[in-house]
């Protein structure tokens, strides 16, 4: 049955492949075609199936990957099996829906946090940063965030692209989230020029980390007046 379930999902999502997707998703290194909000639909419609879940993930192919991780049920993975699968998860976007998706809502979150952070794997430690940007918004006690903007002052600038975006935004997190900190992580930024000539689309802001921690906070300051 299992099996006969798998079968008939992939073939609509065979169905839906859209050779025009394809060719804007692989220019942003994501291998399939399907249409993201048509996806979504196929998700909503199968409701939460955690086994299915585990078989789409199984086929390896990036559609059935994404479908996974959106009728998964994410506290039921355990700490090793989310490694693996991180391990695995080389297309960008399955990484990201994987990180912020399923493994930010995993009761074992914060230990692969501190697994994943250093690990000489630039993909795997990107998602570690991706987390730790996350406690720095959310749960910032006990985190050293002198010692965070020390590494990234000393290693953003020379990370390979995904582990170096995951270390932006968590210096611009850092300096939006904490005052006291703001004037050091704006001098970093400013120094490290890490994305600033970044292509932003109009009304957007900038991924360069002193735009974007001015923007937000100018923002906040804004609200809090109106």
């Amino acid at each position: 049955m299992a099996e006969t379930m798998v079968v008939e999902v992939m073939a609509e999502l065979a169905e839906l492949e859209d050779p025009k997707a394809r060719e804007v998703n692989e220019k942003h290194g994501d291998d399939h075609g399907v249409n993201l909000g048509k996806l979504r639909a196929v998700a909503k419609r199968l409701k939460t199936q955690q086994e299915l879940a585990r078989d789409l993930w199984a086929t390896n192919d990036t559609a059935a990957r994404l479908l996974a991780l959106l009728i998964c049920r994410p506290k039921a993975f355990e700490r090793d099996e989310l490694d693996v699968m991180l391990r695995e998860a080389r297309v960008p976007k399955v990484h990201d829906w994987l990180v912020n998706y399923v493994v930010k809502k995993n009761p074992h979150a914060e230990e692969l946090r501190q697994a994943w952070f250093a690990d000489p794997d630039p993909a795997v430690a990107s998602a570690g940063w991706a987390l730790t940007t996350e406690r720095v918004t959310k749960k910032p006690e006990g985190l050293d965030l002198a010692g965070l903007l020390d590494v990234i002052e000393s290693e953003m600038k020379d990370a390979p692209d995904r582990l170096q975006w995951a270390m932006n935004h968590c210096l611009a997190q850092i300096g939006i989230d904490n005052p006291e900190h703001r004037a050091r992580a704006l001098a970093i930024g400013e120094r490290l020029e890490v994305l600033k000539d970044y292509p932003t689309s109009p009304g957007c802001t900038s991924p360069f980390a002193p735009t974007w921690i001015n923007e937000i906070v100018r923002r906040q300051h804004d609200q809090a007046l109106a």
